[in-house]
């Protein structure tokens, strides 16, 4: 996302003139909550499946804090929610948003007492794997690009747009036969978690051999 406006000196600039990065806080403000970092643009926000649910709930009662306890959290610091079951969902169903990279920012030493003349940020969603990508990325630049805010120019071009898999329901044999092996060699029931990766492959399989991953 490219954000242009004039470069001039801070000095002389303050309060007439609104920083390109001013700009972009405003435009993310329309996609993302930034205390709670719930995305906004209600397309982007995919029903959760019943079953994904339940099955979210039987992971969370069995991996509780370890959901959170394996990112490396500076002292302090804590996750979004201290609630297994809901950082399960938001990790898999809810979409979210990253700030991936950054231009037309000097380095700490060599920033000068100007207005810089553009700010680009390179931005990155994860998607519910039951949205459309190019739909996604329709409505994300369509949200950015209206109403520019002072008239400025900006300006969103999308690199990559893929889409995840839901995994149909398992043939009931295979269910059945899937717990009775956990239970025997495990002593407990089998869980099943969403994960990502963009790994797009799953999904052009399901579409190629749309009966053999449930049978």
């Amino acid at each position: 996302m490219d954000v242009l406006s004039e470069g001039v000196h801070s000095g002389t600039a303050s309060g007439i003139v609104p920083s390109s990065f001013r700009v972009l806080r405003e435009l993310l403000a329309r996609v993302e909550d930034a205390g709670s970092g719930e995305i906004l643009i209600e397309e982007l926000n995919a029903p959760i499946p019943p079953d994904r649910r339940i099955q979210a709930q039987a992971a969370a009662a069995v991996l509780g804090e370890s959901v959170y306890a394996k990112f490396p959290l500076m002292p302090g610091m804590r996750p979004v929610s201290n609630d297994p079951f809901e950082l399960l969902l938001n990790n898999n169903w809810r979409p979210t948003l990253s700030i991936t990279g950054a231009d037309g920012l000097p380095a700490f030493r060599s920033a000068g007492n100007v207005l810089r003349p553009q700010t680009t940020l390179k931005l990155s969603f994860r998607l519910p794997p039951t949205l459309a990508p190019s739909r996604a990325a329709a409505v994300i630049q369509r949200t950015l690009e209206r109403d520019p805010p002072y008239g400025t120019r900006v300006s969103f071009k999308v690199e990559s747009a893929m889409g995840g898999w839901n995994a149909p329901a398992l043939a009931p044999w295979l269910e059945r036969s899937m717990q009775a092996a956990s239970r025997d060699f495990f002593g407990r029931d089998a869980m099943y978690m969403g994960t990502g990766g963009s790994i797009p492959f799953m999904g052009m399989l399901g579409e190629r051999f749309p009966g053999r991953s449930s049978s």
